[in-house]
C-alpha cells in the first residue's frame, strides 16, 4: 500500500519546486550545495516542462532531465516528479485548436501562459496518456524517485463544443432519460423542456438568469471531468511504478474541483497555500485551511506543497513569519514544508514572485531564513505520522457550496465567509476543528457544526438527526434544510426534513442591510447583522432575540432538545464577541475543553508535542502547565514563557 510515510520514512519533507530548465546547468551544482546546506531532502521536478520534455508530437527530449535527477540522486535529495499536464506545449494548439479552452461567454482562449486546456478533449487526453506513459517507464527505476506529483493544481472549467458532447453524455449516464432530467432540472420554467439530448448545452452566457440545477450539475460534471484526468494518469503511475505514491496539489477551499472525491483518487493530500499577507488575521484562515486539508486526509497528516519564501504579489513576508507559517501546518498534520520554488526565476510571469533562493541570491535574509527553518524542522522527526486531536466537527460539503453560490438567493451566500463566523472564534478558543462531511462518521465529536447546509439530502439530514438523538450537540446556522439534491426548494417551511431537530419552522427569509441589537440571558446584550428569519418556535427554546426595532422579540438563537442531544440554530450573524460566548458556552455544555490564549497565539497539541505559536509581530506571554523542553531551543520551560515576534516553541 502506497502511503505519505513511504515519502517521509521518518523525517519531515523539507524542499521546494524545482525548475532547473531554466537555468544554466553550472547553477545546478551550486543548486545542489545549497540544498544541502538548507536541509532539502526533496524537490519536485517537471511541472510545466512538456514543451521541453515532448518538443513535437512523439519525439521525447529526457536528457536534461535524466541529468538532473542523477544530480539530485548523488546528493541525496529525492525527487517528486511532476507530470507536466497542466500547460500542453504549442505544438498541440497550433495542431489541436480544439483542445484550447473556451470560457462561457464563448471566448477560446489561446496559448501562452498556463492551464489553457480543455479537460474533455480526447486529443488532450491521448497526448496527456502518452508523455506520462514514456516518463513512467523512463524513471520507474531510477533512485531518485521518491513520489509522483500530477498535473498542477487542478481548475480547469470548459463550455466548448466537445464539451457539451462529454457534458450530455455524462447526464446520460446520470439520468438514463430525458424525463428523469426535464424532472430533476424542472424544465416545465421557463420553456426549457428537452425534447433531445442534442438541445442540451453548458450554461454558457445568456440573457438572465441560467437554470440552476442545469448550473449545478454542469459544476458536478466539470469536477467529475478533472477526476477522469487525474484517475487516468494514476492509474498509469501505479500500474508501472506500483510502490510510487501519487498526490495532486490541492489550493485550500477552492470550489471548481471537490476534494472529497479528488483526495480519495490519490495516496495522501497535499496542499498549496498562499495566505493574503495583508490580512492581520491571515493566520486563522491558514489554520483553517490546513484542517480542511488534515479532515480531506482523513483525519491523517498531510503534505505542504507550496507557499511562498518571502511574499507574493508584492507583499513582504515580515521576518520571521516563514517559520511561524511552516511549522504552523507541522502542528496541524503536515509531514511537510515545500515552497514554490527553489530558485526565483529571471524571466517569465512569475519571475517576481518569491523563491527559497531569492534573486539577491544564498546571501540573503530568505536564505538564511530558509536554512534556519531546515534545522528546525530537522529537530522535529519525533512528530511525523502522529494525530491532531479534535473534538469539534465542521461540515463541508462541494454540493452544498456549489448550490449556495448560485444566482438569485435571497441574499449572496459566501459559504467561506459563513465557515470563518464559525471557525474563527473556535480558532480564539483554542479548540481544533475536523472538517468532515454530512456523510462521515460523525459520533466522535462531541460537538458539530453545520454554518450551512442550503443543500440537504434526506440521507444526510438523517444522519444528523442519528447523532443528536444519540446525544450529539448540533449547531447549525442560517439558510439550512432550503433544497434537495437538484437544488429544489422543500416546502413545507425550513428546515423542512431537520424542522423536529431543531424544534421550529422558519416562514420566511429575513435578509438584514442594518444592524440588530439583539439581548439574551446568556449572551447579554450584542448586535447582529446580514440575516434574519421569521420563524414560530414548536418545541425550541429562545436563547437570544431582537431588543428593538420592527423585528422585536424574533428569535435569532434557539435550543432544542431532541432525544439525548441537543440542536441549537443560530439564525443571524452575531458579533464575534457574542459567538465566541455562544459557541464557548455550547462547548462546554458538551464536555469539550476551550483553552483561549492571548490575542494572536495558538496552542496546537500534535502527538505528544505541544505547539505554541505567536502570529503576533509583538512578543506575547504564554502560561505553561507542569516542566516542558523546547525542542527548538533545548530550553526547559514551565510557567509563564514569552514568545518573541512571530515566535514558536515546539514543547515535549
Amino acid at each position: 500500500m502506497r502511503k505519505l510515510s513511504d515519502v517521509t520514512r521518518g523525517r519531515l519533507v523539507y524542499g521546494g519546486d524545482y525548475n532547473p530548465e531554466q537555468w544554466p546547468e553550472a547553477v545546478w551544482l551550486e543548486d545542489v550545495a545549497l540544498m544541502r546546506e538548507a536541509g532539502v531532502n526533496l524537490v519536485t521536478v517537471g511541472v510545466f516542462s512538456w514543451g521541453r520534455l515532448e518538443p513535437s508530437p512523439g519525439s521525447f527530449d529526457f536528457g536534461w532531465l535524466d541529468r538532473v535527477l542523477d544530480l539530485l540522486h548523488e546528493n541525496e535529495i529525492g525527487v517528486s516528479l511532476a507530470t507536466p499536464t497542466a500547460s500542453p506545449p504549442p505544438w498541440m494548439s497550433l495542431r489541436h485548436p480544439d483542445t484550447l479552452m473556451v470560457t462561457a461567454d464563448g471566448v477560446r482562449m489561446s496559448h501562452g501562459s498556463r492551464n489553457h486546456y480543455c479537460p474533455s478533449s480526447p486529443v488532450y487526453r491521448q497526448y496527456a496518456r502518452a508523455i506520462v506513459t514514456a516518463m513512467a517507464r523512463r524513471y520507474a527505476e531510477h533512485p531518485a524517485l521518491t513520489l509522483w506529483h500530477i498535473n498542477n493544481e487542478y481548475c480547469e472549467v470548459c463550455y466548448c463544443d466537445g464539451t457539451a458532447q462529454h457534458f450530455r453524455r455524462w447526464l446520460r449516464e446520470r439520468y438514463e432519460t430525458l424525463g428523469a432530467l426535464n424532472e430533476a432540472w424542472a424544465t416545465a420554467f421557463w420553456s426549457q423542456h428537452y425534447g433531445e439530448w442534442a438541445e442540451i448545452l453548458p450554461p454558457r452566457a445568456a440573457p438572465y438568469l441560467r437554470n440552476p440545477t442545469q448550473v449545478l450539475d454542469f459544476k458536478r460534471f466539470s469536477s467529475e471531468s478533472l477526476l477522469q484526468c487525474l484517475r487516468a494518469e494514476r492509474e498509469i503511475l501505479h500500474n508501472t511504478t506500483p510502490f510510487v505514491p501519487v498526490t495532486s496539489n490541492f489550493m485550500g477551499l477552492f470550489a471548481p474541483l471537490d476534494y472529497w472525491q479528488a483526495a480519495a483518487e490519490q495516496d495522501f493530500v497535499s496542499h498549496d497555500w498562499y495566505p493574503d499577507l495583508t490580512d492581520p488575521a491571515a493566520h486563522v484562515e491558514t489554520a483553517m485551511s490546513y484542517d480542511l486539508m488534515r479532515g480531506l486526509a482523513g483525519r491523517k497528516p498531510w503534505f505542504l506543497m507550496e507557499q511562498s519564501a518571502s511574499g507574493s504579489h508584492g507583499v513582504r513576508r515580515p521576518p520571521g513569519h516563514l517559520r511561524t507559517q511552516s511549522l504552523q501546518a507541522i502542528a496541524r498534520g503536515s509531514d511537510a514544508v515545500c515552497f514554490f520554488q527553489w530558485r526565483a526565476s529571471r524571466a517569465g510571469a512569475e519571475k517576481f514572485h518569491s523563491g527559497m533562493v531569492p534573486h539577491r541570491g544564498p546571501h540573503s535574509r530568505v536564505f538564511r531564513e530558509v536554512a534556519a527553518l531546515g534545522r528546525d524542522l530537522a529537530e522535529l522527526s519525533e512528530v511525523v505520522g502522529e494525530h491532531v486531536p479534535a473534538q469539534v466537527a465542521i461540515l463541508m460539503d462541494w454540493d452544498n457550496w456549489w448550490a449556495v453560490s448560485g444566482a438569485h438567493l435571497p441574499a449572496e451566500i459566501d459559504l467561506l465567509a459563513r465557515l470563518r463566523d464559525f471557525y474563527e472564534p473556535l480558532w480564539r478558543l483554542g479548540i481544533v476543528v475536523d472538517f468532515v462531511r454530512p456523510r462521515d462518521g460523525l459520533t466522535k465529536y462531541p460537538v458539530v457544526i453545520a454554518p450551512n447546509l442550503y443543500l440537504l439530502t434526506a440521507c444526510d439530514a438523517d444522519r444528523i438527526t442519528s447523532y443528536v438523538d444519540d446525544g450529539g450537540t448540533f449547531v447549525m446556522g442560517f439558510f439550512s434544510g432550503v433544497v434537495d439534491e437538484h437544488d429544489h426548494v422543500r416546502v413545507g417551511g425550513c428546515p423542512a426534513l431537520l424542522a423536529d431537530l431543531m424544534g421550529l419552522r422558519i416562514d420566511e427569509f429575513l435578509p438584514q442591510r442594518d444592524t440588530l441589537t439583539c439581548t439574551s440571558e446568556l449572551l447579554g446584550e450584542f448586535t447582529a447583522d446580514f440575516w434574519a428569519d421569521e420563524l414560530t418556535p414548536s418545541t425550541a427554546e429562545v436563547v437570544a432575540e431582537v431588543a428593538c426595532g420592527e423585528l422585536a422579540g424574533t428569535p435569532v438563537v434557539l435550543r432544542n432538545g431532541f432525544g439525548d442531544g441537543t440542536a441549537w440554530y443560530v439564525a443571524t450573524r452575531p458579533e464575534p464577541a457574542a459567538m465566541g460566548t455562544l459557541l464557548a458556552h455550547i462547548a462546554e455544555q458538551a464536555g469539550v475543553t476551550a483553552s483561549p490564549q492571548p490575542e494572536g497565539v495558538e496552542v496546537v497539541r500534535r502527538g505528544d508535542l505541544l505547539f505554541v505559536i505567536n502570529h503576533r509581530p509583538e512578543p506575547a506571554k504564554v502560561v505553561v502547565d507542569g516542566a516542558r523542553v523546547d525542542l527548538l531551543s533545548g530550553e526547559r520551560v514551565s510557567g509563564v514563557t514569552e514568545l518573541p515576534r512571530y515566535g514558536v516553541r515546539v514543547l515535549r
